[in-house]
């Protein structure tokens, strides 16, 4: 007797009870494979794959692309060991383009065109009565066909273009995680008193720092040096003289946290998302970037877990890698800070009463104005400054 295996709407993680079916990639009575992804579920977070529970075939499908399904909900039924009646999609080959073929143009009073002429007039679709003719007898002659060529290809009249009124639009519906995007976005603004405050850095010390270890460095811990490590540690360093910064507010109280798991703003397909790079104080240059650049991939694919993405206590965000110069920051409740990196732009600058060219970036710290005065995050962007502009206190840890 065939075995029926239920596949069901998996644990979302905490905080989560629902999720929207974005797509299912069988088709029902398609052949599946243990392990294989069946469909994939978006919550208001992540992006979750389901897979197939055994080999078999996907018997039937609870729910469609788009329905919204709770923890624990039958989303479809694989029956074990079951025999396929739907042949999987074939892949549509390339269409290839027809080949072009030659199609000669019926042409008037051709008979008392020359052979030359003649070639002329078919190789290049031409009439020749609207052709001026110059030759005896009010013949075409080469002559007159090579001008009226010359002519038409020099005089060329101008296209004007046709404008429909019909105005084409189309209508999507937001993703689970563009939604809460939203809320989350609109909740700061409206729970939190944000404010910015910006300064300004000198990158030269933190490039010549990675244009002199940058071989050395990639070729030991197999992973690029980029800004956002410094970034990172010099935003925990002044974390730590400004408590206040990585703290929130519950209620009528305010939790100081003593650990730093800082988030990592990236842009993903799918929207915006924050995961969280855990004990981020305890981790080296080189452990850093490679937890950035893991987690910036598991964004571009969609494989982002919960734990990934929840518990970070500030944000680092790089606007600069989209070209912003300037830009004000939305806190990521229930966090009261975030960092913002922007563009490095070469500028004129007075050092020691001289206009030099330094690299410069702007950056932004956006802070929640009930728990965080101006004092605390005016300091707070100075000792981010100071730590970048002489890399060695990140060290030294002063």
């Amino acid at each position: 007797m065939p075995e029926n295996r239920e596949v069901k709407v998996p644990p979302l993680g905490e905080s989560v009870s629902e999720a929207t079916v974005a797509r299912w990639t069988k088709k029902a009575g398609e052949a599946v494979v243990a392990d294989e992804i069946l469909v994939e579920l978006e919550t208001d977070k992540v992006t979750l794959e389901v897979t197939a529970p055994a080999n078999g075939v996907l018997q039937s499908i609870a729910q469609q692309q788009g329905a919204t399904v709770l923890v624990g909900d039958i989303l479809g039924v694989v029956e074990v060991g079951g025999v396929a009646t739907v042949a999987p999609a074939p892949v549509a080959p390339k269409a290839e383009a027809p080949a072009l073929q030659s199609q000669p143009t019926s042409l008037a009073n051709t008979d008392t065109l020359s052979p030359a002429v003649r070639r002329l007039v078919t190789e290049n679709n031409l009439k020749p009565e609207t052709i001026a003719a110059t030759g005896k007898d009010n013949r075409l002659t080469k002559a007159d066909v090579v001008t009226h060529l010359a002519t038409a290809t020099a005089v060329q009249p101008m296209e004007v273009p046709t404008y429909h009124s019909d105005k084409q639009e189309e209508r999507v519906r937001m993703t689970r995680l563009r939604q809460r995007i939203a809320e989350r976005l609109k909740q700061a603004q409206n729970t939190a008193a944000i404010l910015t405050t910006f300064n300004e850095v000198d990158m030269t010390a933190v490039n010549a720092c990675r244009a002199r270890y940058k071989e050395k460095f990639e070729k030991k811990y197999g992973v690029r040096l980029g800004f956002m490590s410094f970034f990172v540690k010099a935003a925990i360093q002044a974390l730590k003289e400004i408590p206040a910064i990585n703290a929130e507010i519950d209620g009528e109280d305010i939790i100081y946290k003593n650990y730093y798991d800082i988030g990592v703003a990236v842009s993903a397909p799918q929207g915006l998302v924050v995961p969280v790079v855990r004990g981020a104080d305890m981790r080296s240059f080189a452990e850093l970037e490679a937890k950035i650049g893991e987690l910036g991939l598991k964004a571009k694919d969609g494989k982002l877990s919960m734990n990934d993405m929840t518990g970070g206590t500030f944000t680092v965000s790089n606007g600069g890698v989209f070209g912003s110069l300037m830009s004000t920051p939305i806190l990521n409740p229930p966090q009261t800070g975030i960092l913002g990196m922007h563009k490095v732009q070469d500028r004129p600058m007075v050092v020691d009463g001289k206009i030099e060219i330094r690299p410069m970036m702007y950056i932004a710290l956006s802070y929640d104005h009930r728990l965080i005065d101006g004092r605390e995050a005016v300091t707070f962007l100075v000792r981010v400054k100071e730590n970048i502009e002489n890399p060695e206190r990140l060290l030294l840890e002063i």
